[in-house]
């Protein structure tokens, strides 16, 4: 490369854990970024924690490096070296380095390193928690800018550090988050120190979730996601015991793991629902579309967990809508922005199982109404949550407009 010329737009991803089961949104991400040509390399904070993958992980191309941790005394003093002599400047970033644990600060040195060896021009995060602190710190020591995507639990967590949260969203090249809700209570809480933050909703790629109309379905309602308190599904399972008492009805199939299953199954035992409840366990997403699809209802009871957890916009209603399966939920942070009650979906209050029942079962019985929250909701869908769209919104953040405009 003669000396004029402009260095390569290449983007390094940091995640605490990659692949993990749930976070589709990622890889998602990550597919569609590559499509326009976004050079990219994924670095990973841990190793994954259990065995299962999702089909579209073999699409990726971006190679994936797992940092360093419980790294004993000699290895610390080797990758001390080797970065100190990479970056005679090193000491200079002790103060920054003594603010992470000591797992996160080897992580965030031997980061820096890579950065440099392998000519990565910015670091993009996801979650605000501790992978942007690990970017943060490594962008510094090499000299590059780092953004983040700021989701759900790293924002309303009773965890959250208020003021390492301010100080990343004030020091960070670009802020992103998935919903306006998110948007607007970011900017309500920190003021100017998120001014640089902008929404970009997590985007499908609609060749994988095509649209089937919602015609002679079977009452099944479908849910799918971590069985935790704040999917809300306790609610749902009273919500199948309220309309089996009332004698309509009604299957409930809930795919996912969690550590509420236990809880889950006692419910279930404790209301004798064995005849209307299967829980399936996690499934690949090839299995979902098809139990999403079999099905005459999707339910996101989503509630507002007592340490301040919750969803930011689960992607499973998306992918439920993409594929005309009618949704019910409730009103928890971003939701209604795709949602929208008796135009795109169903909303009932949080916590509400009997509200809950009667909306669903609205959907199992009447057939036109159906079909007319899917057709409205495919087309919302197409309109705002296309990755051909979002992923230009969000290569023009990494990347820069100019940039963008050439390649696409």
């Amino acid at each position: 490369m003669l000396p004029s010329e402009p260095t390569p737009t290449r983007i390094g991803y940091v995640t605490k854990m990659y692949p993990r089961f749930s976070e589709t949104f990622i890889v998602n991400e990550v597919l569609a970024l590559e499509r326009t040509g976004l050079d990219l390399e994924i670095f990973s904070l841990r190793p994954p924690a259990d065995g299962r993958f999702h089909e579209t992980l073999s699409q990726v191309h971006a190679p994936v490096s797992y940092l360093s941790r419980h790294v004993r005394s000699q290895g610390l003093w080797e990758r001390v070296r080797r970065a100190h002599w990479v970056f005679p400047d090193l000491a200079t970033h002790l103060g920054d380095l003594l603010e992470l644990e000591a797992d996160d600060a080897v992580a965030a040195v031997e980061l820096a390193v890579l950065v440099r060896e392998r000519s990565i021009t910015r670091l993009h995060a996801h979650f605000a928690s501790v992978a942007t602190a690990v970017a943060r710190v490594a962008a510094k020591i090499a000299g590059v800018e780092y953004s983040f995507t700021a989701h759900a639990k790293d924002i309303f967590h009773e965890s959250v550090d208020p003021v390492a949260l301010s100080q990343r969203l004030a020091d960070a090249a670009a802020v992103v988050t998935v919903s306006d809700f998110n948007l607007d209570h970011l900017h309500r809480t920190f003021g100017p120190a998120a001014d640089r933050v902008r929404r970009v909703y997590n985007g499908l790629d609609l060749r994988r979730f095509g649209y089937s109309a919602p015609v002679q379905r079977e009452r099944v309602i479908v849910a799918v996601g971590r069985l935790v308190e704040k999917k809300g599904f306790r609610h749902l399972i009273d919500a199948v015991a309220y309309l089996a008492a009332q004698g309509r009805p009604v299957r409930l199939d809930l795919v996912g793991a969690g550590e509420q299953e236990t809880a889950l199954r006692d419910q279930v035992d404790a209301l004798d629902l064995h005849q209307h409840v299967r829980l399936l366990g996690p499934q690949p997403q090839h299995r979902v579309r098809k139990v999403i699809q079999n099905a005459g209802a999707l339910a996101a009871p989503c509630v507002v967990g007592e340490d301040g957890n919750r969803d930011g916009l689960p992607t499973i209603l998306l992918e439920a809508m993409a594929l005309g399966t009618p949704c019910v939920a409730t009103p928890v942070t971003g939701i209604p922005e795709v949602l929208q009650h008796e135009q795109t979906g169903l909303l009932v209050s949080e916590g509400d199982p009997i509200g809950l029942a009667e909306q669903l079962d609205r959907l199992l019985t009447d057939e036109s109404l159906r079909l007319r929250l899917a057709e409205r909701a495919r087309a919302l869908i197409e309109t705002e949550f296309d990755d051909h769209h979002t992923s230009r919104q969000l290569r023009e953040l990494l990347a820069g407009a100019e940039m963008t405009a050439e390649l696409l």
